[in-house]
């Protein structure tokens, strides 16, 4: 996947060294662009491989608006074992991390917040549209919610989504605020890849372009190796992803996602996760 790999190297190039929260300095540039044309391959990392069933996991959590690490941990993915809510004492407690703003925009989570009563679902929102007014521009949802961010496990990276239909094509756009091009990066992409899948099954349109567009692109110093030595390897052919039998996207189960014709180099050890 070559769009990916010129992300790294250009950061490895023209990278800027930051001091970080997370007392490792980061390689960083900013303002790159991921593209990737949906109609057949799935642009999922071939350099390395891919703890893929994790990252689908993630995103049936998303769908779902799940705030339970324990939920995530049950299904073998340990992706949200380092963060809970900072806001009490439950270590299985998320709070209002990506699902929920994405299924209730601003309801109230606890007692210390300000978000309204009545929270709003903007996946339902946007599937709805798709269906009834596919042409329309305002279908964008947003995770980043400043009202409730104190109360986040950890706020958004990846803060928006945005999907567009031209003809009878779907395309789909996130923007990423902190972008871990070595560990997080790859798994966004193939996440933001399934969820197009999915929407256009929903509304029965093609799929058309993957793009995200990533403001503070960084390589820790810990991954530097590891980076180069990823840039040596040459990419396979990408895989194609079979999504299962599903009633709707609201019912689909990452269990039932299968992937064909994987065939990635072997893992690269990035050393401890940044936190």
């Amino acid at each position: 996947m070559r769009a990916y790999l010129d992300l790294v190297q250009n950061t490895l190039i023209q990278g800027y060294w930051k001091e970080t929260r997370t007392g490792l300095r980061a390689l960083t540039t900013f303002g790159q662009i991921f593209k990737h044309n949906m109609c057949g391959s799935f642009p999922l990392l071939t350099t390395k491989t891919m703890v893929y069933k994790s990252m689908w996991v993630e995103l049936e959590g998303f769908i779902k608006g799940v705030t339970s690490k324990r939920w995530y941990q049950e299904r073998n993915c340990n992706i949200w074992n380092e963060w809970s809510n900072p806001t009490n004492d439950d270590d299985n407690d998320l709070g209002p991390i990506y699902g929920y703003q994405w299924r209730r925009f601003n309801e109230v989570y606890d007692e210390n917040d300000n978000g309204s009563f009545n929270g709003y679902d903007q996946l339902k929102n946007i599937v709805e549209t798709l269906k009834n007014d596919p042409e329309n521009r305002r279908m964008v949802c947003s995770a980043w919610n400043p009202i409730q961010i104190d109360s986040m496990a950890l706020p958004p990276c990846h803060v928006l989504w945005n999907v567009v239909v031209i003809g009878n094509k779907i395309n789909l756009l996130w923007h990423q605020r902190s972008c871990d091009l070595m560990l997080g990066v790859p798994f966004n992409i193939a996440s933001y890849a399934t969820l197009l899948l999915l929407l256009a099954q929903e509304a029965d349109l093609s799929p058309g372009v993957l793009q995200g567009t990533f403001a503070d692109c960084h390589i820790y110093e810990n991954q530097i190796d590891g980076a180069r030595e990823q840039l040596k390897r040459q990419p396979t052919s990408l895989p194609t992803v079979d999504l299962g039998d599903y009633n709707s996207i609201y019912t689909w189960s990452s269990e039932n996602a299968i992937l064909k014709n994987y065939n990635p180099h072997s893992k690269i050890d990035f050393g401890p996760i940044a936190v």
